[in-house]
């Protein structure tokens, strides 16, 4: 069985709901030729413009359990009343081509996909977690606001889970306190760099 590249990343992001990690994953994947997104699986409808297969594999309930029990999936969780669902494959396969894989999951699905690399050396080598935050649930409260798409009763519940979701951050190999959009994509490329100098994943030195 073929093994992972030695120095492949796989870059996983959690934040709370507005803490701006789409922004950050969009920058860091223009700035990161080698990292490249795996594309996640969900029940939920297209919406207007999406493409299956490419901002997401759109399955119906049925197939989505049938993966399920295959155990295709390196996590799955529900959201907002839909399912996502990595795959397993597609990420092993992207990181064994010597891919930097980027994921962004919520705090459940960063907690199965540690599980999992701890029971695989290949992703256990290559993991590297991220917990990106606003600096206070009020800078959160703001953004959620600013964004004018959300009832009140909606912006209450993601508060709480982000409340929640906080609450985990040392689980994480990095916290990152949200600031400007320079300086989160400056602050993730460093992490980037420092990971790819892990002597776990450095060429020796020749003699």
């Amino acid at each position: 069985m073929a093994e992972t590249c030695s120095n492949a990343l796989l870059v996983v992001i959690s934040a709370p709901s507005g803490a701006g990690k789409t922004t950050v994953c969009q920058q860091l994947l223009a700035a990161s030729p080698r990292l490249t997104r795996v594309v996640t699986c969900t029940t939920r409808p297209a919406r207007p413009g999406e493409q299956d297969g490419v901002d997401y594999h759109f399955l119906d309930a049925a197939e989505f359990d049938r993966r399920v029990r295959e155990g295709a999936f390196l996590e799955h969780a529900t959201v907002y009343g839909h399912r996502y669902g990595t795959l397993r494959q597609e990420v092993l396969d992207k990181l064994r081509s010597g891919r930097d894989v980027l994921l962004t999951v919520d705090v459940q699905g960063a907690a199965t996909i540690r599980a999992r690399a701890a029971e695989n050396p290949e992703l256990q080598r290559a993991l590297v977690t991220v917990f990106l935050t606003p600096p206070s649930l009020a800078v959160l409260e703001q953004r959620l606001r600013g964004r004018g798409t959300d009832t009140e009763e909606v912006i209450q519940r993601r508060l709480g889970v982000a409340r929640r979701e906080i609450a985990q951050w040392n689980c994480f190999d990095y916290l990152l306190i949200s600031r400007t959009m320079a300086e989160d994509l400056r602050r993730m490329l460093a992490i980037l760099e420092v990971e790819k100098m892990r002597s776990t994943r450095a060429s020796a030195p020749e003699c």
